[in-house]
């Protein structure tokens, strides 16, 4: 991992940043344990274990766990990272295990299995723990359809989509209390302006365009009627571990964002 990254999520944190957000959102994780779903090439188990979490990363590419394991290495946090090849409805992790979970682009990949994955989770989870999503999200038909219009971006599977009101739905009813922070308008062409470089290797006048993007993005989709057209969003709750009553009633925002 380059090492102007560690630095990065280990200095001040950004908020107006999608995933600066997350880790000011978690604070100190000295001493937790952190499980990491869809853990990939392992960056972001690095990035928790450097802030003091012990980590446990799980994915279902064996290439992406050696290649995770190496990362750990390289980073000196082997000793704080565990990883594990495995579907995630077929691992076996013992109850009450995990202080946080941490989802980075996972969810909308298990839409079909979303209520039991959720379950699982929750079932893997202390009482209290800390939960966070970061996923795309599509509340806008207009943008909807914009997007059929557009070539799927590279890397992504053939039958993934972004997660609709029906799906954000069913987390909220599983995580009652879910806070949800709306990113990604304007930041959209940050691709443009990185192309072909990254953040903390980029010059100054780019670093600076996508401050602002981000920024600008920050304040608009503060705005309740701006903020269903984030294209992602994060989902930041705790585990209860208290029985829902049946047919548990849908907040009022969610059921505004479907009806729009």
């Amino acid at each position: 991992m380059d090492p102007a990254v560690l630095r990065r999520y280990s200095g001040r944190l950004r908020p107006w940043f999608n995933k600066e957000f997350r880790f000011e959102r978690l604070g100190d994780l000295n001493g937790l344990h952190v499980l990491d779903v869809g853990c990939g090439d392992g960056s972001n188990s690095i990035l928790l274990a450097s802030r003091g979490a012990r980590v446990t990363g799980i994915d279902i590419s064996s290439r992406s766990i050696e290649l995770a394991t190496e990362r750990a290495r390289l980073a000196g946090v082997q000793d704080r990272v565990t990883f594990h090849c495995s579907p995630l409805e077929l691992a076996d992790f013992p109850e009450n295990t995990f202080d946080v979970i941490w989802g980075d682009g996972i969810l909308h990949h298990l839409i079909p299995e979303l209520e039991g994955v959720l379950a699982q989770l929750e079932r893997w989870a202390k009482p209290g723990a800390r939960v966070i999503f970061s996923e795309p999200l599509s509340l806008s038909p207009a943008l909807r359809r914009l997007r059929s219009h557009i070539p799927i971006h590279e890397g992504a599977t053939p039958d993934e989509r972004p997660l609709e009101s029906a799906e954000l739905n069913l987390i909220l009813q599983r995580l009652p209390g879910t806070q949800m922070r709306h990113f990604s308008l304007l930041s959209w062409f940050n691709r443009f302006v990185m192309k072909g470089t990254t953040y903390e290797r980029a010059s100054t006048a780019r670093r600076l365009a996508t401050e602002l993007l981000h920024a600008a993005d920050y304040a608009l989709l503060s705005l309740p009627g701006l903020k269903n057209l984030g294209g992602m969003v994060v989902l930041s709750s705790s585990i209860s571990k208290q029985a829902k009553p049946a047919g548990a009633s849908v907040p009022e925002p969610v059921r505004r964002a479907e009806a729009g």
